[in-house]
């Protein structure tokens, strides 16, 4: 009998948004806009410890900047995202429907 598909999930999306400040980095942008100093009123977190997050972020795709006079506002893409939503997907789906059990030895 041949086994099922299994889903996979990309290591280094859940790598990045593991840490529970760039996740909530993320959670922030994904409402509006915001600027650094934004970040850290709301986060609560030092500057330099949010910039370098979003330094993480901006390499890996998962947000933009864009300078508006002094400040550079960062957006969420969510293009970026869709691919580790559609895995986080197809496992949920894959353990709905299973009902298998692996005998012991």
């Amino acid at each position: 009998m041949t086994a099922p598909p299994r889903p996979t999930l990309d290591d280094a999306a859940l790598r990045l948004l593991a840490d529970p400040l760039r996740a909530r980095i993320v959670e922030l942008l994904a409402v509006e806009q915001l600027c650094t100093c934004h970040l850290v009123e709301l986060t609560g977190a030092k500057q330099t410890n949010i910039s370098n997050h979003l330094r993480a972020l901006r390499q890996a795709g998962v947000v933009t900047a864009e300078p508006h006079g002094r400040f550079t506002y960062y957006r969420l893409e969510p293009s970026a995202l869709a691919p580790l939503a559609e895995q986080l997907s197809a496992l949920s789906a894959a353990a709905e429907g299973s009902q298998q059990r692996r005998p012991c030895p």
